[in-house]
């Protein structure tokens, strides 16, 4: 049976380039014969990624038989899994995320979770010397990964560790980190093409407040004010995705890469409140700037309150 290796539901790049990383790996190295999928579509890095190392895009998949091998990545929360995994063979988990818990497994099972900014680079630590041998497209991956989850050493969430990884792999391809992560970001900038809900779902969460579900929703950009132009319909659009997706609220940061900070949509009270205990903001109007905030794992879901 081929083991199928994916990520989170509303897959970014580290859940795209990840699996493909690791089902290169499994394959080609182990000799267990591996294929990567994706939980939804991937997102406009995502997809540059996997043009500008030449790779085929993974096929999507709804949801996982009873009995299916499967490598978890970039997650180990149920709520971000297919709906079946409880039934299906989940052999090893690869994440950097905290230790959700719910996810029952049929036997012991390899689990590796280290804190580090991306999974790409906790990957590149367990193929070893493996690593040097992988395709130019697969470290290719694993770099734009890295880049990607630390916001070009922006975030932090980036360790030394992380850096160095990066340094590595650009250094083996040639590259140049800078030149790569500017059209990255232009990619993950580049949203015309999206409706509002999808936007809103396109790189998102879902997260208990004191018992309130959020879908907490972050869009990293180098060009805000295209994001937000579009403020006044994308407030108007959270209110279905919120019932459709079984929430309180769509909390929507739009992360200016560049200037290190996050604008946060206030549609009314209950956001106003989150905006305020959370990040001890002041909130006048509609939206409110979070100076500093790029993280959603790091300084946006530890903050929350009500």
């Amino acid at each position: 049976m081929t083991t199928l290796v994916f990520g989170h539901k509303s897959p970014d790049t580290d859940s795209t380039g990840s699996p493909i990383a690791w089902a290169w790996y499994l394959s080609e190295v182990v000799g267990t014969p591996a294929k990567p999928v994706l939980l939804g579509t991937a997102n406009t890095e995502a997809a540059f990624m996997v043009e500008r190392w030449g790779l085929d895009m993974p096929e999507i998949v709804a949801d996982v038989t009873d009995g299916q091998a499967c490598v978890v990545v970039d997650t180990n929360n149920p709520a971000e899994l297919p709906d079946n995994i409880a039934n299906a063979d989940v052999q090893q988990i690869i994440d950097h995320h905290k230790l959700t818990g719910g996810l029952e497994t049929k036997g012991p099972i390899d689990i590796t979770i280290r804190p580090l900014a991306c999974t790409a680079t906790i990957m590149a630590d367990m193929m070893g010397q493996s690593l040097s041998a992988a395709p130019d497209g697969i470290k290719g991956a694993m770099l734009t990964c890295i880049l990607s989850d630390t916001l070009e050493f922006r975030s932090p969430t980036t360790t030394d560790h992380d850096r160095a990884v990066a340094e590595r792999l650009a250094e083996d391809l040639g590259v140049s980190i800078p030149e790569l992560a500017e059209a990255m970001f232009a990619a993950k900038s580049d949203v015309s093409a999206f409706s509002e809900a999808e936007l809103l779902r396109m790189d998102s969460k879902e997260y208990a407040v004191e018992g309130t579900a959020f879908r907490v929703s972050v869009l990293e950009t180098t060009s805000p004010a295209t994001v937000l132009d579009r403020k006044a319909a994308l407030m108007e659009a959270m209110p279905t995705v919120a019932s459709e997706d079984g929430v309180a609220q769509v909390l929507l940061f739009v992360v200016d890469i560049l200037n290190e900070e996050a604008t946060l949509l206030v549609p009314n009270d209950l956001v106003k409140t989150v905006a305020e205990k959370s990040f001890g903001a002041e909130v006048s109007g509609d939206d409110v700037v979070l100076p500093g905030i790029v993280s959603r794992k790091k300084q946006i879901i530890p903050a929350l309150k009500l």
